[in-house]
């Protein structure tokens, strides 16, 4: 077989049924390898896209996610998706084609330092420059993608390569993984000693994130916690964790969360840190972050031991073990009770009338859409306002149904991802949150939803701005907006109609539960547009760099109207 076959019949072995990407000269003998393969191929229509519907496939469904594309221009658009895939360690394997050996270093057409560009968003990469290597290093990528902390790996494969021959069917290679941080049999001093933190704390706290999920510890989460009786927070990437509708979830915390989390963080005399980083949008200035507590830190992963605030006991090893090995029932009724009570008076509400025929705010859409939605629907947000709603309003019961962009913030993420989850699950309802800013920049993807006849449901919330972008400047910058005004959007259903998909508009409070139904309802893909009102805000907010105790609340400011009606006059 040449290289090409052989990275196929190494993706066949490692059970990969589906790979996302776009064709072009360099990656053209693998794209030949695959016409006689069983490995679905789904032809985005952009690189981009490519990328962040393998990361949707792979975050849904918990296997690797795999996007190909040509050198050159094809391999740099896909950076961004694989630099999103790298901050919320998702495991993804990405197969671009290179220059030929000979020309490699010669500025020839298409060609790009693929590796060097990519050094600080990878796992691990490789430029493989003889096709005998390419069963090792197949098994290697695979498996440093899945193993430990997961993130993607990059090949990339000059055209030559692809077309060589192997000399002969090498001998299998040992795989290449990584230790889980710790020696599993070695845990008693640090285990007893959190077993007696947390025995000992008057008021602990559960402090999850996407780690859970990585781990696949939902399950040993929800145990660890209900055996505890230990109230919880989490973060972006962490909703999902408790599971729908605990009474001891009190939200996300951090920049866009709950008071009541933000205040039991503050209150907490030991906080338990279950999968989750400190991230700054999660703990605002760190060093008024949990002043009062001690830190238990639970990871595989010792580069974020100790990188912004200091654990006073760290686990590290098979989550799912250790959560087993902390189970114990404690005596902290008090405290239980006190953050019931403060998440009745300071949790997420949205108490908006159905029947009202006012204008839509986007938290009682979301609030409205959790309420008819089916409990196994995966929700695949792009970045924005929306976001933030969909992680306040909408409670979800596994985390592996919230796809949302945490670490790098893309815009554009939310409907190449749900792709990707439909394609993972497609029995699933798969609905695409999106804004009107972030749909923009990948909407050319709705021919490959129309192209693959996938069901999935898309509503964009249209506030004809960049709100989050325009929320900070009426904060922070005194309400002096600059380039966040988008009304000149295009009518969103026409285009959705070009596309050949049914469309619906609406406007009015009274307008959503008929609208949500109907839209789930439809057999096929069908897409939502919905006017909100311009000026509404994701509250609270903690202005970046400040303590999380100084959260802001709703309050009168200028507005983009009033700015311009005061520059005409």
């Amino acid at each position: 077989m040449n290289g090409a076959q052989c990275i196929i019949e190494k993706l066949t072995k490692h059970s990969v049924d589906t790979i996302f990407g776009y064709p072009g000269g360099c990656i053209m003998p693998l794209y030949d390898a695959l016409l006689d393969a069983d490995v679905k191929h789904v032809l985005c229509r952009h690189e981009q896209a490519a990328a962040l519907a393998a990361d949707g496939y792979a975050r849904a469904s918990g296997r690797l996610g795999v996007c190909l594309a040509t050198s050159g221009p094809g391999a740099t658009n896909l950076i961004t998706g694989v630099a999103n895939a790298y901050m919320d360690s998702i495991p993804m394997l990405v197969i671009t084609g290179q220059v030929p050996r000979a020309l490699i270093g010669t500025d020839a057409f298409q060609e790009s330092d693929i590796l060097g560009m990519t050094l600080g968003v990878v796992k691990h990469s490789y430029l493989v420059e003889d096709a005998n290597d390419l069963p090792r290093i197949m098994d290697e990528a695979v498996a440093l993608a899945m193993s430990g902390r997961p993130g993607p790996v990059w090949l990339d494969i000059p055209k030559d390569v692809l077309l060589e021959e192997l000399d002969s069917t090498p001998a299998p290679a040992a795989l290449a993984t990584e230790s889980s941080g710790g020696d599993l049999t070695d845990w008693d001093n640090p285990l007893g000693q959190a077993r007696k933190m947390i025995k000992a704390a008057k008021r602990p706290l559960i402090y999850s994130g996407g780690g859970v999920m990585l781990a696949k510890a939902v399950t040993s989460y929800r145990h660890f916690a209900d055996a505890t009786g230990i109230p919880q927070v989490v973060t972006l990437k962490g909703v999902g964790n408790p599971g729908k509708r605990h009474p001891l979830n009190l939200g996300m915390l951090g920049m866009h969360g709950s008071r009541a989390a933000n205040e039991a963080v503050e209150q907490c005399d030991l906080l338990i840190v279950i999968g989750a980083r400190f991230d700054d949008r999660a703990t605002g200035k760190p060093s008024a972050f949990a002043p009062n507590a001690r830190i238990i830190h639970i990871d595989c992963d010792h580069s974020e031991i100790g990188k912004i605030k200091r654990a006073d006991c760290v686990l590290l090893g098979d989550m799912r073990e250790i959560l087993r090995g902390l189970r114990q029932p404690l005596e902290i009724a008090e405290w239980r009770e006190q953050c019931m009570a403060s998440k009745s008076r300071n949790g997420f509400a949205a108490t908006s009338n159905e029947d009202d025929p006012a204008p839509i705010q986007g938290p009682d859409f979301i609030a409205t859409m959790d309420k008819v939605t089916p409990p196994e629907a995966i929700i695949s947000c792009d970045v924005g306002q929306h976001q933030m709603w969909v992680a306040q309003y909408f409670d979800f019961n596994h985390p592996r149904q919230h796809l949302s962009s945490g670490g790098l913030g893309t815009m554009g993420y939310g409907l190449p991802a749900a792709m990707g989850a439909q394609f993972a699950k497609p029995g699933a309802p798969v609905i695409n949150v999106s804004g009107d800013g972030s749909f923009m920049m990948n909407m050319q993807e709705l021919a490959t939803i129309q192209r693959y006849g996938l069901p999935i449901k898309l509503i964009i919330l249209d506030n004809q701005r960049l709100g989050m972008v325009r929320q900070q400047q009426e904060l922070f910058y005194a309400g002096r907006y600059s380039e966040v005004d988008l009304s000149d959007n295009p009518d969103f259903s026409a285009i959705a109609k070009a596309f050949g998909i049914p469309a619906m508009t609406i406007s009015k409070r009274c307008q959503m539960r008929r609208s949500i139904e109907t839209l789930l309802a439809y057999p096929g893909p069908m897409l939502l547009h919905v006017h909100i009102e311009e000026e509404t805000n994701v509250w609270p907010i903690v202005k970046p760099g400040e303590a999380n105790a100084n959260m802001l609340e709703n309050t009168p400011v200028p507005t983009i109207a009033n700015q311009q009606k005061g520059r005409a006059a």
